[in-house]
């Protein structure tokens, strides 16, 4: 078996990432991010996506909760990073939470999608947001 972060290398000793991942999909919070004073001071809910690519070969062969990235412990994080610091752009939040699940978690690459469900202006929709991909630096945590 390839050690984590090389999985379907290329070449011996060449890097590649990984097509595995763990998904977290729809969590919601209350916050109080935007530009508009409303959004400030009544706030408003949020509903965050997240994908974590990394290496599952392990966890899927062991069947050990410890051999995986915990979906639980990403969901909190997820939630502690959303309901603190107040940005004004969904970009900065999107990125506070990439940043913070990069250096959590031995993902090498991270997908954020943050929305916000009922924005504060006319019009009928079912949210706006943003989705940034963010990646760890190379060697990843996973390389070892």
């Amino acid at each position: 078996m390839s050690g984590p972060g090389k999985a379907g290398a290329a070449r011996p000793g060449v890097e590649t990432m990984s097509t595995d991942r763990v998904l977290i999909e729809g969590l919601t919070f209350y916050g109080y991010h935007g530009v508009r004073p409303e959004e400030r001071s009544l706030g408003q809910k949020f509903r965050v996506d997240v994908e974590l690519t990394l290496d599952l070969t392990q966890p899927a062969s062991s069947d050990r909760v410890a051999d995986t990235v915990n979906y639980e412990t990403v969901c909190r994080l997820v939630l502690e990073v959303g309901k603190g610091r107040r940005c004004n752009l969904l970009e900065t939040l999107a990125e506070r939470i990439a940043a913070a699940l990069l250096k959590a978690f031995p993902a090498q690459e991270v997908l954020v999608r943050v929305k916000k469900t009922s924005p504060p202006f006319d019009g009928t929709l079912t949210a706006v947001g943003v989705e940034i991909r963010r990646r760890a630096p190379w060697p990843s945590p996973m390389s070892g």
